[in-house]
């Protein structure tokens, strides 16, 4: 029997799953698995200067290859280091299988260089397990090719997630015999996802015929199933208005006719005109958390008390969650939407139209654009974020990727910016990390080197971890950052200054108090990447258009406009308002009735956003 390093048995088992990327860092305990990498045809290890940018990255490029992506790390501040980027794909539902170097088996809980075990001997992967599926450390190599085939298959199928597999630096070097690897050669790399039980199927079929004023609140576990032309056909076919969470932009395009946009905070009063009316919702693949949902003020975004919730997502956990349901079922989206318009059909066969909603839509759309229009052509300077995004629509073409960050990256494009192919948009929905932008954008050009792939970011967000401009010179990643740039973390200032008249600690000044932003594009020409700063709202576009010129010659690029920091409007609300600025129509989060038996949202929500 032939013996090989433990190192060159995960490098073998990698290249056999077809995991083209490895990203990661370096550190004594994995030294011996780079070494393994290093003589890999095959694996190409993605090497970052911060530990978040490499599960970050990760996370981008999962988000574009549907599959789960590989992390390796260190022990100690490397693990640390890596958690918060474990953490959003965890949240957003991301496969992700995070490989970690740890002590010499036999040193446990002697204080070996960097040990953290405050609890227990030999616990310092525990870090993770708040934010991974599953944790497991490795205390004999001869489980290694059990746990590897379990880990892939949990990260990916139900609902997907990091896992971690923790690995003594002793046992990288150790030598095992090859025939111990057999069972890998025979697993299956692929679960088969679960279809509808046949009753929820009817049952589900039947309400939505039935139904008057019926929606379909699509979340991002339409995208993660590849589900959108499912959804598409069962809209179409009932005439059946589609609301979305921000995790579900781009799951039927924000142009089609009975797309009624986002719901929640930062959602539309025409769409909760809508879905707080409805006699019918079927929710598909979200938890309908409190963003999306206006903090559960009952009659704001929805109201149980006059519809009737059904409720489809791959995770039990998630079903009735927030709203009781009416028929809860657990399966894949992608499989279940096509079982409910097989049936519907058998039902309904002519289908069913609904006179004059298009139009309505239309008409909503349209008004909502024009209130838009005198700021998004607006040629002050620094730039509106809204003539910043209708640039980048402009310039950017349609089968782009754009990763986001937090703030008008984020929820302005949400609100504004039309995405019209699934899968083009990626937010941080349920961490809401900033930061997330500029190191994702990362993996997702490595998994799709053949796309304009761009981050809109703030500077907030970008001066998180600027290193990732070194990982895309050093690797060749032809990416684009625009950096909007307002000298703020500019959400928290508008929030702080609604509800407490000051911007303490959000605005960034010098220590002479004079107001202070780095020049990121000067930033990034010392990194060696290619890079302006705008000096009006005229040169923004070129500049843009430069960028994409040098992404196709395989070159990244920055592109720094300073902007102006105008609040993202939330028609809905959020009750962190009513806690810092009490309401007499709010208590511990819900609305009270008013005499005449009407729930009344609270008005000054809506008077914040005009500040």
């Amino acid at each position: 029997m032939s013996k090989k390093l433990v190192a060159d048995l995960i490098v073998d088992y990698l290249e056999r799953r077809d995991v083209e990327y490895v990203f990661g860092l370096c550190g004594h305990t994995v030294i011996g698995m780079l070494d393994a990498l290093s003589r890999s045809k095959k694996l190409k290890f993605v090497n970052t200067r911060h530990e978040a940018i490499a599960s970050t990255a990760a996370d981008g490029y999962a988000r574009v290859a549907h599959k789960a992506s590989v992390v390796m790390c260190h022990l100690g501040p490397a693990i640390t280091n890596v958690l918060t980027g474990v953490a959003n794909a965890s949240l957003d539902s991301i496969p992700m299988v995070v490989i970690a170097g740890d002590v010499p088996s036999y040193y446990f809980g002697r204080h070996p260089h960097q040990e953290v075990q405050m609890h227990a001997d030999g616990d310092q992967y525990k870090v993770l397990e708040p934010v991974c599926k599953r944790c497991w450390r490795i205390d004999d190599v001869e489980a290694l090719p059990y746990i590897l085939d379990k880990a892939f298959r949990m990260a990916e199928s139900g609902r997907p997630g990091p896992v971690l597999i923790d690995v003594p630096m002793d046992m990288f070097s150790r030598e095992m015999e090859e025939d111990l690897w057999a069972r890998t050669y025979r697993d299956s790399h692929m679960t088969m996802k679960p279809a509808l039980d046949p009753a929820a199927v009817k049952a589900m079929a039947k309400r939505l015929v039935e139904a008057k004023n019926p929606v379909l609140h699509a979340g991002g576990g339409i995208l993660l199933s590849q589900a959108s032309e499912e959804l598409a056909a069962l809209a179409e076919f009932l005439d059946i208005p589609v609301s979305r969470t921000l995790a579900g932009q781009g799951c039927l395009s924000d142009l089609h006719p009975l797309m009624i946009g986002q719901t929640g905070f930062w959602g539309l009063e025409f769409t909760h005109s809508l879905t707080a009316n409805a006699d019918v919702i079927l929710g598909l693949g979200t938890r309908f958390g409190e963003a999306d949902s206006s903090s559960w003020y009952q009659g704001v975004t929805f109201d149980p008390d006059k519809t009737a919730f059904l409720q489809i997502d791959i995770d039990p956990a998630e079903i009735g969650r927030n709203y009781p349901v009416e028929i809860g079922a657990i399966g894949d989206l992608k499989i279940g939407l096509q079982q409910i318009l097989d049936e519907v059909k058998k039902l309904c066969p002519d289908g069913i139209k609904r006179p004059g909603l298009r139009e309505m839509i239309a008409d909503a759309k349209a008004s909502f654009k024009k209130s838009n229009e005198d700021i998004s052509n607006d040629s002050r300077f620094p730039m509106t974020p809204q003539r910043i995004l209708k640039d980048v629509k402009e310039v950017l073409p349609e089968d782009a990727l754009i990763f986001t960050d937090v703030g008008w990256n984020k929820n302005g494009v949400a609100q504004e910016f039309d995405i019209t192919l699934p899968g083009t948009i990626h937010h941080s929905s349920g961490l809401a990390t900033m930061g997330f932008g500029p190191s994702a954008v990362l993996g997702g050009k490595i998994a799709a080197p053949d796309k304009i792939v761009l981050n809109l970011t703030g500077d907030g967000g970008f001066g998180i971890n600027p290193s990732c401009l070194a990982a895309a010179v050093e690797h060749g990643i032809a990416c684009t950052w625009v950096v909007m740039n307002n000298a703020a973390f500019g959400t928290i200032a508008g929030l702080e200054n609604a509800n407490y008249k000051t911007k303490f600690g959000t605005v960034f000044y010098d220590a002479k108090g004079e107001r202070y932003t780095p020049c990121w594009a000067g930033v990034a020409k010392d990194y060696g990447v290619e890079s302006i700063r705008i000096n009006s709202a005229e040169e923004f576009k070129p500049a843009l258009e430069k960028a994409i010129e040098a992404n196709k010659a395989g070159r990244p690029f920055l592109v720094e406009a300073p902007m102006e920091n105008i609040v993202v409007p939330t028609p809905g609300c959020w009750n962190i308002n009513d806690i810092y600025t009490p309401n007499e129509l709010v208590k511990e989060g819900k609305l009270v009735k008013k005499e005449n038996g009407q729930y009344v949202a609270p008005s000054h929500a809506k008077s914040h956003n005009a500040k």
